[in-house]
C-alpha cells in the first residue's frame, strides 16, 4: 500500500507511447489514473475530463496517465475512438496496479472478484506521494486534480 509521502517504487509501463520509466519523469509532476476497463461508461468520462484539461497539466509540468488491465491494443483502440490526449497504459499482469495497492477485492451482486478499484496518485517532481484519491467519483475529478497541482 501507498501512503501521501511515499517515494514510489521505479515501475515500467507499456503505454500506448511506448515504454514508460517513472525514473525517467523525475522533475515532473505526474497524475496516474486507474481505472477499470477502457471504453465503458465511467472510464470513458474520466479519461475525457483528463484529457480536455491536457494542456493546463502541460502548463503546470505534468504529465497524465490513465493505467488499466487492458492490452496495449485495446488502449490505442479506445484512445482512437474518443481522441484522448493523455497517455493510456496497459498493466495486464496488474503489477503496477498492485503495487499502488488499486488491485482490489470488489463485490458486484452479491459475486466476489479481483479488479482495479477507480483511484488517482499525484505524485510530485521528487517522485514523492502528494495526494490520493480512493474510490473516484468520476464527475468534476479531473477539474479537482487540476486544482490540488496548482496549490503544489
Amino acid at each position: 500500500m501507498t501512503n501521501i509521502g511515499d517515494k514510489i517504487k521505479a515501475f515500467e509501463l507499456d503505454t500506448d507511447q511506448g515504454k514508460f520509466n517513472s525514473e525517467d519523469y523525475i522533475g515532473k509532476n505526474l497524475v496516474l489514473f486507474f481505472f477499470p476497463k477502457a471504453d465503458t461508461t465511467g472510464c470513458t468520462k474520466e479519461s475525457i475530463s483528463f484529457s480536455n484539461l491536457i494542456s493546463e497539466f502541460k502548463d503546470l509540468n505534468t504529465i497524465v496517465i490513465g493505467i488499466s488491465k487492458d492490452t496495449i491494443e485495446k488502449q490505442k483502440k479506445f484512445k482512437s475512438k474518443y481522441d484522448l490526449k493523455c497517455i493510456l497504459g496497459s498493466d495486464v499482469d496488474v503489477e503496477v496496479c498492485s503495487k499502488f495497492g488499486v488491485w482490489v477485492e470488489k463485490s458486484m451482486y452479491g459475486k466476489k472478484y479481483m479488479g482495479i478499484q477507480r483511484s488517482t496518485f499525484l505524485i510530485n517532481t521528487e517522485g514523492k506521494i502528494k495526494h490520493i484519491w480512493k474510490k473516484v467519483k468520476v464527475p468534476g475529478h479531473a477539474e479537482e486534480v487540476l486544482k490540488v497541482i496548482k496549490k503544489l
